[in-house]
């Protein structure tokens, strides 16, 4: 009778640490999010003040040097606030480099250190180490036609904070 406890003990428990350690740990990229959504749209500009107050002025967006923010709700939860950057950077920046496009677009993810990895893994050009700020953490990669991606797993409580709560 004890044996067939015991058995049936282990049982239990190794059931439990497998649905623990699945449901914490990420296991592939089928089950795990990569990009949720977009983090930022930046593109080239020969006047950057001059299309900020462009956009301004017949699209309405709120502009500073920095461009606007679009604020959004998390489908998850309604309660916590989402960003979306657009920013217009002047035509000779260097941050787009090693692309010779005139756009770079940011995508929001979950978990920027096991993403890295699995990118590596599957041969994805890293172009930098992961950075950590206030707000977030960061990196640059290569799609296979030069284009560089930014990579952002936010922080958005500071976020919101860091830009004065821009809403528009």
């Amino acid at each position: 009778m004890q044996k067939y406890l015991l058995i049936s003990l282990f049982l239990v428990m190794a059931f439990t640490l497998g649905f623990i350690t699945k449901s914490v740990l990420p296991t592939d990229n089928k089950t795990t999010k990569r990009v949720t959504s977009i983090g930022g749209v930046f593109f080239k500009s020969k006047d950057p003040k001059q299309l900020r107050e462009w956009y301004s002025q017949h699209l309405g967006l709120h502009t500073d040097q920095y461009g606007t923010n679009f604020v959004w709700r998390h489908d998850e939860d309604s309660t916590k606030k989402g960003f979306t950057q657009w920013s217009v950077f002047n035509e000779k920046t260097k941050y787009f480099d090693p692309s010779t496009k005139d756009f770079m677009i940011n995508y929001r993810v979950e978990n920027l250190v096991w993403l890295v990895g699995e990118l590596r893994k599957e041969g994805v050009t890293v172009l930098d180490t992961i950075e950590a700020v206030d707000y977030g953490k960061f990196v640059h990669i290569l799609d296979i036609e030069g284009n560089k991606i930014e990579l952002w797993e936010p922080v958005d409580a500071v976020y919101g904070k860091f830009t004065g709560g821009q809403t528009k």
